[in-house]
């Protein structure tokens, strides 16, 4: 007896089908690895090797080098605090275009051991009084400065005047004041500033970005997002207002402004503000322990978001859009990020989990950077993106205080550089 062929499937169960293959293909691969080798300029990056699996199975990406040692762009790490020690020097092991040859730190002793374990000269470490003499090295093309966020501006500037490029930590600073200096300053000395924004660089952010360009979710809502952690000792300088500039608002609450603005491409028209500080908690006595803010968006978009130092770790978004909603959970993290989504296709409410492979975010950062440096072109997450992130902060400071909306003005030019080419 003869086979008799399966049936054409329905047209709304095809119109799913297709639906999937394009969230989970079309718009997905742009971000991936494979793509990224294809459009590659340079056939000398990459290394074919023999399939060694079966063609069930996904297929072996070609193996992927980055540029020789004497190409890299050479990066000095300005501060040997944790995030240094624990992410920014192990990611350099991770680029394709970059490379660790100085360090700056008050401390030589533990920079010395540093600088052995990474392979960077003695002669190329500096203290902070002699952080000018950077401008005699020619090794040094860009300088990341991880410092606590009173300190930017400074080193941003002196980091300028020596003929640097200038990786700076979020917060950008302390004050809008302090931003516009530093803009100013990397301007005069035509150098490239950019705020190490790393989830604008990671697979599933840029993912997300994409649906809601392509309209996926319908018109935006409502973005609703948390990111809180949990400090402990009263005496670290991210709970001294100098060197801070506030609490957890300027430090993890910049991960929802800086989201919610990065993802929409959308500006707000104001905000609201409420803040707590706790009278008897040794931890908050210069520095709020929580903040509550509304972002209003001229669309309609309204941003409901909390931070805090003082509650469990949490870090989430999410999306609502008239045509469907999307989230990350955890949102904001190094590494382990979850995308979903859903939206009815065909008839069915049809939910999609999207699989993208692990980068490390701070590698990517820095790749964008010296990619930047080489081109000459500005950086994606620009020093206006850091300095609309503290006209916004200022502006809930603000809320807080007076019990009232706060206006904002529109940026009056483009906040971010040109976006970057889709890569893995």
């Amino acid at each position: 007896m003869q086979d008799r062929c399966p049936p054409a499937p329905a047209p709304q169960e095809e119109q799913r089908r297709r639906f999937l293959r394009r969230m989970a293909g079309g718009s997905l691969v742009p971000w991936l690895p494979a793509a990224a080798l294809a459009a590659s300029p340079d056939d000398t990056a990459r290394i074919a090797l023999p399939p060694s699996q079966a063609p069930s199975e996904v297929p072996e990406k070609p193996s992927e080098l980055g540029d020789p040692p004497a190409q890299r762009v050479g990066f000095a790490v300005v501060g040997l605090g944790r995030l240094s020690l624990d992410e920014i020097l192990p990611a350099f092991g991770q680029t394709r275009h970059c490379k660790a040859v100085a360090l700056v730190s008050g401390d030589r002793a533990k920079a010395q051991k540093v600088a052995r374990h990474y392979g960077i000269a003695e002669t190329a470490i500096y203290d902070y009084q002699g952080f000018d003499r950077l401008a005699d090295n020619p090794a040094v093309q860009v300088v990341y400065i991880v410092l606590p966020n009173g300190l930017h501006a400074e080193y941003t500037v002196r980091a300028a005047r020596a003929g640097k490029h200038v990786l700076c930590e979020k917060p950008m600073a302390n004050s809008v004041a302090e931003c516009r200096q530093m803009i100013d300053a990397c301007s005069r000395a035509a150098r490239q500033l950019m705020v190490a924004y790393r989830s604008q660089y990671e697979p599933n952010n840029r993912l997300l970005q994409r649906w809601v360009q392509e309209k996926h979710l319908g018109r935006l809502k409502e973005f609703i997002s948390t990111n809180a952690i949990h400090l402990g000792d009263p005496g670290q300088w991210r709970l001294k207002k100098a060197l801070a500039g506030g609490g957890p608002l300027p430090d993890v609450g910049i991960y929802c402004i800086n989201g919610v603005r990065f993802l929409t491409g959308e500006e707000p028209s104001e905000v609201w503000g409420d803040i707590d500080r706790p009278t008897g908690d040794p931890r908050f006595r210069e520095v709020e322990e929580a903040a509550r803010f509304v972002l209003r968006f001229p669309s309609g978009l309204r941003a409901t978001c909390h931070t805090s130092y003082g509650a469990h770790r949490s870090q989430f978004l999410r999306l609502l859009g008239s045509e469907g909603w999307a989230e990350l959970d955890p949102a904001y993290a190094y590494q382990n990020l979850r995308l979903r989504g859903a939206r009815v296709v065909g008839g069915q409410e049809t939910h999609l989990q999207p699989s993208l492979p692990e980068v490390n975010e701070f590698a990517k950062e820095m790749d964008h950077m010296a990619q930047r440096v080489r081109d000459n072109q500005r950086p994606y997450s620009s020093g206006e993106d850091g300095l609309q992130d503290q006209r916004i902060i200022e502006a809930i400071y603000e809320s807080a205080r007076s019990g009232r909306w706060v206006k904002l003005e529109q940026p009056s030019n483009p906040v971010r550089g040109a976006p970057p080419p889709a890569e893995g």
